[in-house]
């Protein structure tokens, strides 16, 4: 029995002695490094092949980009700047997809001329290519992503719910956004040529993205100032409008009181006068001269 401990005892202390040796630690490092790497290939082979997509992806996007937005932007999104200081395009490091998929989706980029504000117009390109353009700009910085219809939409939830919805975004939007925008989203007039556009035909997803964002002379609203959830009861608010009638006759595009005020001038004083000066001028006469007593 003794002659069995002192082997046993032996044998363990020359593993010992190896497992203390230099490569030991190596050896254990590869092996782990192995074993890791082929636990990733077995289960998660479709997130491999994603990744190759997504690379494809960006490289097509930055040949879109070089073609078309790297006049004003830079070469790699560093924007420009004259000698004199006057910017022609900004630094997009950092902006997120969300910021492309907007000013790009829009048709607000690329501006077909420099001025004060980028005016929506038709997309110069297709869907698949502004989401190569934001997945590019996306690789030049941390910013925000395209938001997800999960994020802005309402369908799931029960009537009750939606209007509850409906009631928060109304009083977010009344309180942060007709300063600019009007109580109903139809805009107007800003300061130094600006304006502030309308949001009636405005889809969910660019409502979302600009208030993400907050492109031209808008402030953007992040998460921590809105919750996702707040974004989605704003534009839950909007889309309401759309759908609600105009119970005081003609809207006369919900401007306010600008409007409306120049229409009862115009219209109702204006037509007032003027029918009373047709009564006045086309009066009947009477030819029969008085009779002196």
């Amino acid at each position: 029995m003794r002659l069995l401990n002192r082997s046993v005892n032996g044998w363990a202390g020359r593993i010992s002695r190896h497992r203390r040796g230099p490569l030991a630690g190596l050896m254990v490092l590869l092996l782990g490094l192995l074993f890791t790497g082929g636990l990733y290939a077995a289960f998660a082979p479709a997130q491999a092949q994603q990744g190759s997509s997504s690379a494809e992806q960006v490289a097509k996007g930055r040949q879109l980009f070089l073609v078309g937005c790297a006049f004003c932007h830079g070469q790699n999104g560093e924007g420009i700047t004259t000698r004199n200081g006057n910017q022609i395009g900004p630094s997009l490091v950092g902006v997120g997809a969300a910021a492309v998929d907007f000013q790009v989706g829009t048709g607000r980029m690329p501006m077909a001329q420099p001025g004060q504000q980028a005016q929506r117009k038709t997309p110069a390109y297709t869907d698949a290519e502004v989401a190569s353009l934001a997945a590019y700009v996306a690789s030049l910085g941390p910013g925000p992503s395209v938001p997800s219809k999960a994020d802005y939409s309402t369908e799931g939830m029960s009537a009750s719910a939606r209007q509850e919805a409906i009631s928060r975004g109304g009083q977010i939007f009344l309180t942060n956004c007709t300063a600019c925008h009007n109580f109903e989203g139809s805009g107007g007039a800003m300061p130094r040529g600006g304006y502030a556009p309308s949001l009636h035909d405005t889809s969910a997803r660019h409502i979302y993205e600009a208030l993400l964002t907050g492109p031209q002379n808008m402030p953007n609203f992040s998460n921590g100032n809105l919750s996702p959830d707040e974004k989605r009861d704003v534009i839950a608010y909007l889309y309401s409008l759309r759908e609600m009638p105009s119970y005081g006759g003609f809207g006369l595009g919900g401007l306010g009181p600008v409007p409306e005020g120049m229409a009862a001038w115009l219209l109702g004083i204006g037509g007032l006068t003027g029918a009373a000066v047709w009564i006045a001028a086309h009066t009947t006469r009477s030819n029969k001269k008085k009779v002196e007593a």
